[in-house]
């Protein structure tokens, strides 16, 4: 992925919905964004930008989910 598109995505942290889901927050482009695990792959660099025990997390929910 090309260096500008990581200096225009940083990752603030997660929230929860009322669901009980996890949100991703990221700011865009000087843009606060809320995406869902599910859309990840939708937000080019999100999930890169992601630090490392976010990305751990989600791994294990996939992990999961696969032996259900």
């Amino acid at each position: 992925m090309p260096e500008e598109f990581r200096k225009m995505i940083k990752y603030l942290g997660t929230r929860k919905t009322d669901q009980g889901g996890t949100l991703y927050v990221f700011l865009i482009n000087g843009q606060e964004k809320h995406v869902p695990e599910s859309a990840l792959k939708q937000y080019p660099g999100c999930y890169e930008a992601l630090p490392e025990s976010a990305k751990a997390r989600i791994a294990a929910n996939r992990k999961w989910l696969q032996k259900l």
